[in-house]
């Protein structure tokens, strides 16, 4: 290979690297700036009577040996119709996806919460929140990276089919990983729940239902709960705010990559670099 050719091909990489460094960084300054303006409106946010510090040190013994509490009514229904407004009116922004024989949904990305949810993104970055979290959990948590697209989420099941099958949350951070679901919407497309269910499976095989309906809070570990979503069927609705925190958000450049692969089920390709 002659000089010119390697030092072309040098240069070009050169170039490459330089523009994946430069568009990381701008990309991870928006998410910092969209992330501190969601903080200071939760600052500003009361989120109702779900987050008792005496309620939660009562669930702290529950969660340690299950993993998982389940808390009904949990906000105050002026705040939930704010937060249930809100995901409604983003659902034509979703992503859709579809994993033959285990995924079928939408999904809202935690960019487009920050940029056309404040009220959503709020909650999540609500240092009420976070507090009674860590109460459950004994464990003193905070939000997992802005740039992590599923640390904030709206999972979407409206079209008959939609579902997620068994898994765990897999745990790509160096600390303990806790997901938390709430309930905005459960509707058949008549009366009652959605026929999409949250099960769990026991380490015996036992299947049990996990009750969501609307305004229910869902505090587990993902990584020790396996877990499913089951089908909905024809007219039925159910919008669950996912959000996840950890005791040690770092992660490592190996497992950032692995998560963003993983992310790809969710948002497409883009997630890759996004």
């Amino acid at each position: 290979m002659s000089f010119s050719i390697a030092a072309a091909l040098f240069l070009s990489a050169f170039a490459a690297v330089t523009g994946v460094v430069v568009y990381r960084r701008g990309r991870d300054r928006m998410y910092a700036m969209l992330a501190a303006q969601s903080l200071d409106s939760a600052r500003a946010t009361r989120f109702g009577p779900g987050l008792s510090h005496a309620h939660a040190q009562t669930l702290a013994p529950v969660f340690a040996s299950e993993h998982l509490v389940r808390v009904p009514e949990f906000l105050d229904p002026t705040m939930l119709a704010r937060l249930r407004d809100e995901a409604l009116s983003s659902l034509a922004r979703t992503d859709h996806s579809f994993i033959p024989l285990h995924k079928k949904g939408g999904t809202l990305s935690y960019e487009q919460i920050l940029r056309s949810a404040p009220c959503l993104a709020a909650f999540y970055h609500s240092p009420s929140l976070q507090s009674w979290i860590s109460i459950v959990t004994r464990t003193p948590v905070v939000q997992t990276p802005v740039r992590d697209q599923s640390s904030l989420s709206v999972l979407c099941y409206r079209d008959a089919g939609d579902h997620i099958g068994w898994h765990y949350d897999h745990n790509f951070y160096r600390g303990r990983h806790f997901t938390v679901l709430l309930a905005l919407v459960n509707r058949a497309a008549d009366t009652g729940l959605s026929q999409c269910r949250l099960e769990r499976q026991l380490e015996d095989g036992t299947v049990r239902e996990i009750d969501t309906s609307e305004n229910t809070l869902v505090l587990f570990e993902g990584s020790c709960v396996r877990h499913r979503a089951t089908p909905t069927a024809a007219g039925d609705l159910r919008i669950m705010l996912s959000m996840t925190y950890s005791d040690d958000p770092r992660i490592s450049p190996v497992k950032e990559l692995a998560r963003r692969l993983k992310d790809t089920a969710y948002y497409g390709i883009r997630a890759l670099w996004d």
